[in-house]
């Protein structure tokens, strides 16, 4: 633990010793806010809730994240760092679970950032605060989900635009699982009980039901699994880079 601790340390102080987190994080906020006040018209509907802006996150996760995972194992790889880091009294095991720590906390940060989103809607009204909550933790996970998948595939090249391109396909493609027009496309030619699991894959289907404020055990369990057999890859990836 002390290990992950001192790892964690290094990569999030690392992400504040440079602009680029400050640029990441108002980007971030400024899409949030103008995703939830024009594309989402919060003041229009008139309805005091936060479904405009939990609604757009999938979206902007599958940009953002991707950027900051292209970072975590592709830059260490094209300046050589990995080489030294390797040689330190630490596994690789806990090198990945420390970087991607200090990532998933990074964009945490970024998401507490736009509390004043949340206060904002209870000055206009009086909203659920118990499924705004949920909705946050939701979108958590997702982000960790996003950023899991980033990690491993950073970890296979030094190129990080290649990684960020390859980590963007992947997601589109976990968000899209569950939609009608990849559904219907498996159901012509396939088992209904292997439709029923490529639908269970999709990020929305987990995603919606805690964006409503319903937490449910099994979108957590799925986060979570996610998260560890993308973590568990990335592992295996860096052990064989490792080796070479």
């Amino acid at each position: 633990m002390r290990n992950i601790t001192t790892i964690f340390k290094r990569e999030l102080g690392s992400y504040f010793a440079t602009p680029v987190a400050y640029v990441f994080i108002v980007i971030f906020l400024i899409m949030s806010g103008a995703m939830t006040f024009y594309l989402g018209s919060l003041y229009e509907r008139g309805q005091a809730d936060l479904s405009p802006f939990f609604q757009y996150h999938p979206w902007l996760y599958l940009f953002l994240v991707p950027a900051i995972a292209m970072r975590l194992w592709a830059e260490e790889r094209k300046s050589g760092s990995i080489e030294l880091l390797m040689t330190l009294p630490i596994s690789v095991g806990e090198s990945v679970i420390g970087k991607y720590l200090a990532a998933w906390v990074f964009i945490g940060i970024s998401l507490v950032l736009t509390f004043p989103i949340w206060i904002t809607i209870n000055y206009l009204g009086n909203p659920d605060n118990g499924v705004i909550l949920a909705a946050y933790l939701g979108s958590f996970l997702m982000a960790g989900g996003f950023l899991a998948i980033g990690s491993c595939i950073s970890a296979m090249t030094k190129n990080q635009v290649i990684a960020f391109i390859i980590t963007v396909v992947i997601c589109f493609l976990f968000l899209l699982a569950g939609s009608p027009l990849v559904l219907n496309f498996f159901k012509v030619w396939m088992p209904q009980n292997i439709v029923d699991a490529i639908s269970s894959l999709s990020f929305l289907t987990h995603y919606a039901s805690l964006a409503k404020g319903v937490i449910d055990l099994r979108d957590v369990i799925y986060f979570v699994s996610l998260i560890g057999f993308w973590l568990y890859a990335n592992t295996i990836i860096v052990e064989m880079k490792k080796a070479d």
